[in-house]
């Protein structure tokens, strides 16, 4: 095939409607240009990671959405916009394994081009780890505090999946989903640059295991252990186990035949 000739196809011309509403011309003008590449996996690498700062745009504008209408509590809206948040973390959690077709050498040879970049610089990325706080504070004001509630009684006491409840659970999923991408991340990190080497600003990649300690929301992952060491005290932690009671079981019919 005629490479010249596919480039200019794939470009396009600018001039139907679909490609002016899109502005394909200067969206498919974000990658470098063919014959720049200093490899031919660069053309992945920057397209998996715009793809990933467009998805992040999209997730940080409808949280803002979200965080409004948790103020209004309206809560069918909230939960559709979760969904749909919920859904592009895990377009980003799958779209990750692409990069995982590129060997660590030639990942090396785009690695020279970064200069001194990290994802830690993602606009997107920035965007997100500064929206959890407020976006905790609007429920806790709107669905708890408001109705003189609790993580103990929705969850617990007066579990009856109510709004709170159901906001609360994706609350947790998008805490869970974001960190569930951290963990891929840094696992693709490993399988590229190894476990011990540092990144281009000099720190070492084990540094970003810290941030998978961490959770959004702690309150809704504490409420769990909490009520399952309560619930541990009812029917007690260390129990017989399930062959020692068919054993036992066993032996009393025995001596029942006898």
């Amino acid at each position: 095939m005629n490479r010249e000739q596919f480039y200019a196809t794939m470009a396009g011309k600018g001039t139907l409607d679909y490609e002016i509403y899109l502005n394909t011309q200067t969206l498919l003008s974000c990658q470098k240009d063919f014959d720049d590449f200093c490899n031919q996996d660069e053309l992945q690498f920057q397209i998996v990671h715009q793809s990933e700062e467009l998805w992040m745009k999209l997730i940080a504008y409808t949280l803002l959405n979200i965080d409004e209408y948790i103020q209004d509590e309206k809560t069918n809206l909230v939960l559709t916009l979760f969904n749909r948040v919920h859904r592009i973390q895990k377009i980003l959690i799958d779209q990750l394994p692409i990069l995982e077709t590129m060997s660590p050498k030639d990942y090396q040879e785009i690695r020279a081009n970064l200069g001194n970049g990290s994802g830690q610089e993602s606009p997107g990325f920035r965007t997100l780890m500064k929206m959890y706080k407020p976006l905790w504070q609007s429920f806790k004001t709107c669905y708890l505090d408001r109705h003189q509630l609790n993580l103990e009684q929705i969850y617990n006491t007066e579990y009856s999946h109510c709004d709170a409840y159901m906001v609360a659970e994706s609350l947790a999923e998008y805490d869970e989903l974001f960190q569930k991408f951290r963990y891929y991340h840094i696992q693709l990190i490993y399988r590229t640059i190894g476990m011990g080497a540092n990144s281009l600003k000099g720190r070492s990649v084990e540094l970003l295991r810290e941030g998978m300690q961490s959770k959004f929301f702690p309150e809704l992952w504490e409420i769990r252990h909490k009520m399952t060491n309560n619930w541990g005290k009812e029917y007690g932690q260390i129990r017989d186990s399930l062959g020692q009671n068919l054993e036992t079981s066993q032996q009393e019919k025995v001596m029942v035949e006898v």
